[in-house]
């Protein structure tokens, strides 16, 4: 299984972060592929990238971190960065409008200067959207391109929201709301084939049912595949391949053909 958005930096897994890690690889996750929030976070990110194989680190800005005195300063650090080496993608990026709607004009200017990079390096995009889909959409409709690809994070939108998701060419990441009893996207995701659909935590926020609430980790990752065995009522091993298979043809397209 390849953990397709994980925060293996964060200070909440300073105490036992190599703990957590080989917690993971018992449980079956071969990969963890690691969002950019700012660049306060990019060293250690990159360090723990450096210290294990297992780990890719995507470069960009998190739209709650485009912030009126700093985000063009950060987005010159994010392009410094794409100049230097290659990433597997440019994440997380996209518009918030939950914690802050006055930015709304700058998240969207990041946004489309993130998307621009991509599709001059041809690589993916992870998408933060939260309370966002129209101005998501909006964005992505101006910017449709046949390199412009990537995985919409912690999709929990409509069967509606899903489809044009899908249409766009774009992965719906699933992680641990997929397990809650109000996450509703349970209802609907068999009729979302699951080759358009990838695994991911967000460690560690949102863990998936048993352990709601509590600090989420890489290895919860078994937990989502299980309940995507009882959505689509295919074995898990099935659901291991093809999902691990999408987020290859995602991160690693040249791997995936093979």
């Amino acid at each position: 299984m390849i953990d397709t958005h994980t925060h293996l930096y964060s200070e909440d897994f300073d105490a036992d972060r190599a703990e957590v890690i080989q917690r993971a690889l018992d449980a079956g996750v071969t990969e963890f592929y690691l969002p950019a929030i700012n660049s306060t976070t990019h060293q250690k990110m990159l360090s723990l990238e450096a210290e294990y194989p297992q780990v890719k680190a995507m470069i960009g800005i998190h739209p709650c971190e485009v912030k009126p005195e700093t985000w063009e300063q950060e987005l010159q650090i994010v392009e410094e960065y794409l100049k230097q080496r290659a990433f597997p993608a440019i994440g997380e990026i996209g518009i918030d409008l939950y914690w802050d709607k006055s930015t709304l004009d700058i998240q969207v200017k990041a946004f489309e200067k993130q998307i621009d990079w991509a599709i001059d390096y041809d690589i993916p995009i992870v998408i933060h959207g939260r309370d966002s889909f129209d101005e998501v959409f909006e964005v992505l409709d101006r910017k449709k391109h046949t390199k412009l690809r990537g995985i919409f994070h912690c999709f929990g939108g409509s069967l509606e929201q899903a489809k044009r998701t899908v249409e766009l060419g774009f992965m719906l990441g699933i992680g641990g709301v997929v397990t809650f009893k109000n996450g509703k996207i349970d209802q609907y995701l068999s009729q979302i084939p699951i080759e358009n659909i990838v695994l991911e935590t967000d460690a560690p926020y949102l863990a998936p049912v048993p352990n709601r609430g509590k600090r989420n980790e890489s290895a919860y990752l078994s937990f989502i595949a299980g309940k995507l065995v009882d959505i689509y009522g295919i074995s898990y091993e099935e659901v291991d391949r093809i999902t691990t298979q999408n987020a290859k043809r995602i991160f690693e397209p040249s791997s995936a053909k093979v």
